[in-house]
């Protein structure tokens, strides 16, 4: 029993040293660099189907406008990001040259501040952790998320209620779509009367368009997708417009303002879309770039990318600013029974081998003979709450002291005691 019990121990106590992330964020590289890190679907399906060859045994990957991150458990990051690289167009010494990697509680740190929208271009960005929600979901479906990783995704979401609950960090421009109204707002004194075209309208779309009517009291909309079929759900619901996606140019032609949302690997709207179209304002809030750069060359066109928008600093930027220690405080206590968590968790083994311990103690010391293995079948209720007693006293040293061993040896000489 205990040779099994000490190589448990071994491979669990290094649970948190093998919790890696890997990735590159807005803070060191533009939206263009990151777009050719980011990470779809199919992309996504490839890198966990050669994942378990690669040693990687829990992983999931956060692709946003701001980051692409690749979360996972495995001997070395190297193992991560060349899962990650193997479905990029660039190199791994490309991707190393510009990532940041974390290792352990900080890892699992920086994913609470992820969730909690610290680490977001836009600070206190609430949607970043349906993000997180997604992408673990993903992974879930796939087999590649375990226990510690599921555990800790619960304590970062309930974490990150309890920091939009308790503080309004969240309060304000808290996404791209918003940031999107905000710099419509600042650039025209109206646009009520502006024909706008949104193209795209996954979820970033369609919360951009419920702002233009709502804040903006903007009806003149055309809704383009795709697939028709959404576009076309989404104009009846908000009273609006819609196109099918071979009149594109139709439209384009005759939009004053043109929003980009798609989810597209590559440029969907070129140069030769909107030449001599006259003059017209674009938002790309899409990464990667979902609108061709040499757009910007044309004197008549305005294009403002997602990093553009993410600069716009409203009014409640220091109101949330000061949220932020407070945040960090929630964060703190949840890690912290995280982190308990994960140490009872390491020391599971010695409870079990403690709990067999005190059964065949009291078979010994009866004239009833009890299975080692089989709390259940001891003599009787007395004796059961006996055993129960003696592990919940182990549990609770465990929990108050660093000395095991001692522990163990206190809590059956109690057990000894009581017999």
């Amino acid at each position: 029993m205990l040779p099994t019990y000490n190589n448990m121990i071994q491979q669990n106590a290094s649970n948190i040293s093998r919790f890696f992330i890997a990735g590159i964020n807005y803070k060191k590289t533009e939206a263009s660099t990151r777009g050719h890190f980011s990470i779809g679907e199919k992309q996504y399906e490839a890198i966990l189907s050669s994942a378990t060859a690669k040693g990687v045994s829990e992983m999931f990957i956060l692709s946003t406008c701001n980051r692409t991150e690749i979360y996972g458990m495995c001997d070395n990051v190297g193992q991560l990001i060349e899962l990650l690289c193997s479905q990029t167009p660039e190199t791994i010494d490309t991707f190393t040259s510009m990532c940041y990697i974390k290792q352990g509680t900080d890892a699992i740190n920086h994913l609470f501040e992820v969730g909690a929208g610290l680490e977001s271009q836009i600070l206190g960005d609430y949607e970043i952790i349906g993000q997180v929600k997604t992408a673990v979901k993903f992974s879930k479906e796939r087999g590649f998320i375990g226990g510690f990783l599921e555990r800790l995704v619960n304590n970062v979401i309930e974490s990150t209620k309890a920091i939009k609950n308790q503080t309004t960090l969240s309060t304000g421009t808290v996404s791209v779509s918003f940031a999107a109204i905000q710099y419509l707002k600042k650039r025209f004194e109206s646009i009520k009367n502006k024909k706008v075209l949104l193209l795209g309208v996954g979820k970033i779309g369609s919360n951009t368009c419920k702002n233009l009517r709502d804040y903006l009291d903007c009806t003149e909309i055309t809704l383009i997708n795709r697939t028709e079929e959404k576009a076309k759900e989404l104009a009846n619901v908000l009273g609006l417009k819609h196109a099918p996606y071979d009149q594109l140019k139709v439209e384009l032609q005759k939009a004053n303002i043109i929003l980009v949302a798609t989810g597209s690997d590559k440029p969907i709207l070129l140069k030769s879309d909107v030449e001599g179209f006259g003059n017209k304002l674009i938002i790309d809030m899409s990464v990667p770039y979902n609108v061709e750069k040499g757009v910007q060359d044309l004197h008549e066109i305005d294009l403002v990318n997602v990093d553009e928008l993410s600069r716009i600093q409203d009014e409640t930027y220091k109101k949330r600013l000061a949220e932020v220690p407070k945040a960090r405080a929630i964060i703190a206590a949840r890690l912290a029974t995280f982190l308990d968590w994960v140490e009872m968790r390491r020391k599971i083994g010695l409870i079990k081998a403690a709990q067999s311990v005190a059964v065949q103690i009291r078979a010994n010391n009866t004239t009833t003979t009890i299975p080692a293995d089989a709390t259940n079948n001891a003599s009787s209720e007395s004796d059961k709450l006996s055993i129960e007693k003696a592990v919940k006293e182990l549990v609770i040293k465990m929990r108050t002291a660093k000395q095991s061993g001692c522990i163990y040896i206190d809590a059956m000489n109690s057990f000894l005691k009581a017999s």
